[in-house]
């Protein structure tokens, strides 16, 4: 395992590490204003949700790595403290990507990337009208980490105002997980899609307690069929069948197509002896 310490390496060097290994990142598209009312329009993929209850999310537009600057949303932040931050979707990430340009500060860049503005009910910043969802925030605290190139400096946000795109709704009236269509931001130039083909369900064991490994027949543990996410699967069940457990490794590769399939239970039942 090559080991490093973050003060070997250049910032930049640091920051591909970093921005690469932590990945994929949800995008904040934030639309800000200055105190003359200039509008700027901004992504950032360093950004979470970090409550519920109060409603909080926080982003980090950092200082520039190659010259110590900071951007127009950190500026325009600390001057009028509301935001609105849209959630970023794949029909509109090209348009994302335009608006992260340094322009100069009196540069709309709604206008530049082609996206349509729109009052806020309570704040001062514009809905982004293309955006699936749209926060309007009240920012809390702006925490700096730091004075030097590529510090970051988190934006503490309120959520007091959503809005939802309805066509992003299922029948039930919640967001539609494949209608959304997200994209997250990777390292470099690369980004993720939330396709049909990529998303996939994983239980959690909140409601009832998985078995654990340490509870799997070993002639199931030490299979060399089984990978350990099928282990993870097979020990997240409440209880183990009151049975004998086959040690064959064909039945173990139909266990296996069975649980790439989501099917655990089925899994099991082809486990028995």
């Amino acid at each position: 395992m090559k080991s490093v310490t973050p003060n070997e390496l250049k910032t930049t060097e640091l920051q591909t590490l970093l921005q690469t290994a932590i990945a994929p990142r949800p995008i904040a598209f934030a639309s800000t204003i200055n105190a003359e009312g200039q509008v700027n329009l901004s992504p950032f993929s360093f950004f979470n949700m970090f409550s519920t209850n109060p409603p909080i999310v926080i982003f980090s537009p950092a200082r520039r790595v190659r010259d110590n600057t900071t951007k127009h949303t950190l500026q325009n932040v600390q001057e009028v403290g509301e935001i609105v931050i849209g959630i970023v979707n794949y029909p509109i990430v090209q348009q994302v990507s335009l608006a992260s340009t340094e322009y100069e500060t009196e540069i709309n860049e709604f206008v530049k990337a082609g996206l349509t503005m729109k009052d806020s009910d309570i704040v001062r910043p514009k809905l982004i009208e293309e955006c699936p969802v749209n926060f309007e925030c009240k920012v809390l605290e702006v925490k700096s980490l730091g004075q030097e190139g590529g510090a970051g400096n988190l934006v503490i946000c309120e959520i007091i105002k959503i809005h939802v795109r309805e066509e992003y709704l299922n029948e039930n009236g919640q967001l539609d997980q494949f209608k959304l269509d997200l994209v997250a931001r990777l390292g470099g130039n690369w980004y993720g899609r939330n396709t049909a083909e990529s998303l996939f369900e994983v239980p959690k064991p909140l409601a009832t307690k998985g078995i654990g490994f340490d509870l799997l027949p070993d002639g199931i543990k030490y299979s060399t069929i089984f990978s350990g996410n099928d282990l993870g699967m097979l020990a997240n069940v409440e209880s183990l069948p009151n049975a004998h457990f086959s040690s064959d490794e064909n039945v173990h590769r139909t266990a296996k197509q069975l649980l790439s399939e989501n099917k655990v239970a089925e899994a099991w039942e082809t486990l028995i002896a």
